[in-house]
């Protein structure tokens, strides 16, 4: 192991609080280990709404921009915390998530791999289909592809619960 990676067991240790900005924020992962924060599973707006503020800038700012727009994009959103992520469905399906990560927020389409075009990053340990983007600022937000992706894997049936 070179001195820039961390041990397997170093990742999987739970988030821990530090202070960022003068509030508590949780220090958030360097890489995907199956969790992204200690953030506890629920479904509704409530708990994906504290889960966001509970990220440091700027993972929060880019966290609330792509909520926002999955929620002017996607009639009859929902949204869960599952796995330390926000994820996001409509119909009986969950179509993406969006997670902090240290220098970076990761936003993952289920089914991704289908998108057109294929979204650049294929995340470890989210299923061979998995495609998604890692962004470090707002200024690294698509507004107009993200929607299109949006859109694009709400329609699949059994991912987004149907067509749309």
């Amino acid at each position: 192991m070179t001195s820039g990676e961390i041990s397997e067991s170093e990742a999987r240790k739970p988030a821990a609080r530090a202070a960022a900005d003068g509030d508590a924020a949780i220090t958030l992962p360097e890489a995907m280990t199956g969790r992204a924060s200690p953030a506890k599973a629920a479904v509704g707006d409530k708990p994906v709404f504290a889960y966001i503020a509970s990220l440091p800038q700027p993972q929060r700012g880019i966290a609330e921009t792509v909520d926002a727009l999955a929620a002017k994009t996607l009639p009859g959103l929902r949204r869960s915390v599952k796995w330390g992520m926000s994820y996001y469905g409509v119909g009986d399906g969950w179509c993406f998530s969006c997670g902090g990560f240290a220098g970076h927020v990761k936003l993952m389409f289920v089914n991704g791999a289908a998108l057109e075009p294929v979204p650049p990053v294929t995340p470890v340990g989210m299923g061979k289909s998995t495609r998604g983007v890692e962004i470090e600022s707002l200024d690294d937000i698509d507004e107009r592809q993200i929607a299109a992706w949006m859109k694009q894997v709400a329609s699949v049936p059994g991912v987004g619960g149907g067509k749309r």
